[in-house]
């Protein structure tokens, strides 16, 4: 029975059903044993996987795309994993949606129906858009990042839709392929959000901090926003998350300074990493830039307001000082694309 288990485990992205179990020469009292000593993990009703496997997850990503997989795995009904499911399985950054639903794109269904934690929609689709992953029909990220849009309405779209197109730009989805998913969306519910979030794409935010980042600028009525500009004096080199005019404006997370075996990308000492950022500002000070740093919490909704009245603020300060002309800086900008490393 375990051999057979384990085989199932292996070919299904570490996941089994409790019927492949019972049809392996297990029974009910050793599924139960198994998941009452900790051994294995109820993914979903009838799902199961490995205690190491799920406690090496994330989540944020690996736990929500592993219950997708298990949704899927356990459904009879033809379908194509899609919406925030779709993204999750193709790595692609998205803001979490509250709460997590597994969401399925299937042949039959009218409309949208939630059943036992699994939105089905019924919504046209073409044969080129459908790629597997790990074995799984999914939607390719440009049918994904505008249904994602699509779905959370005229309010919230903008938000997370332009967070799933910049992603999936970042990953090589071009804009052609943006417009193309989105072109035969004629009067479909939300398809405005849809193009918006398409129109203001753009493949070099780094993160979903900086994609709202840029969106806050974007509602603040300005259309000369710069995201990565490099500047260098020959020797150093440094780039900024966003510029409008000349004022900075950076997005800090607490990864830059966490060490790796934390779960952060700094391999320094904290210290000395946030030595180096005062010295890292104090040399872009020197340019005659303003700077205004933001973290997440002043991203979300609830801050949203009293951040761009901040932003907005600074910007005009800026602009008092300085004035707007970049002119003088031409010298020091880096033309080159940055290069990004994993």
């Amino acid at each position: 029975m375990l051999s057979k288990v384990a085989a199932h485990m292996s070919n299904q992205r570490g996941l089994v059903l409790r019927r492949q179990v019972l049809a392996a020469g297990g029974t009910e009292q050793q599924v139960a044993g198994l998941v009452r000593s900790g051994d294995w993990v109820v993914v979903r009703r009838g799902v199961y996987t490995s205690r190491a496997l799920w406690e090496s997850l994330d989540e944020y990503q690996g736990r929500p795309r592993l219950r997708a997989w298990a949704a899927s795995l356990n459904m009879d009904q033809p379908h194509v994993l899609s919406h925030e499911s779709s993204a999750l399985a193709h790595r692609m950054q998205i803001l979490r949606p509250n709460p997590w639903l597994v969401h399925v794109t299937r042949f039959g269904v009218q409309g949208c129906r939630k059943r036992h934690g699994v939105c089905h929609h019924l919504a046209p689709f073409t044969p080129d858009q459908i790629v597997e992953i790990e074995g799984v029909p999914t939607f390719d990220m440009a049918r994904t990042a505008v249904d994602i849009a699509r779905s959370h309405g005229q309010r919230d779209g903008l938000r997370y839709g332009l967070v799933a197109c910049d992603s999936a730009m970042r990953a090589g989805t071009t804009r052609a392929e943006l417009e193309a998913a989105v072109a035969p969306m004629v009067n479909w519910p939300n398809v405005t959000v849809a193009r918006q979030a398409v129109d203001l794409a753009i493949p070099d935010s780094d993160s979903a901090a900086e994609s709202l980042g840029r969106l806050l600028l974007i509602t603040l009525g300005h259309d000369d926003i710069k995201a990565q500009f490099g500047l260098t004096d020959g020797g150093r080199r440094v780039w900024v998350d966003l510029r409008v005019g000349r004022h900075l404006v950076e997005i800090d997370g607490k990864v830059k300074y966490r060490p790796v075996e934390a779960g952060g990308v700094s391999e320094r000492d904290p210290y000395e990493a946030l030595w180096d950022e005062k010295l890292r500002q104090d040399w872009l000070a020197d340019f005659r830039l303003g700077m205004t740093r933001l973290v997440w919490d002043d991203l979300m909704p609830r801050r949203w307001r009293a951040t761009q009245d901040r932003v907005a603020r600074d910007i005009a300060a800026t602009n008092a000082r300085y004035g707007r002309d970049i002119t003088d800086l031409a010298p020091y900008v880096i033309r080159e694309p940055r290069r990004r490393t994993a």
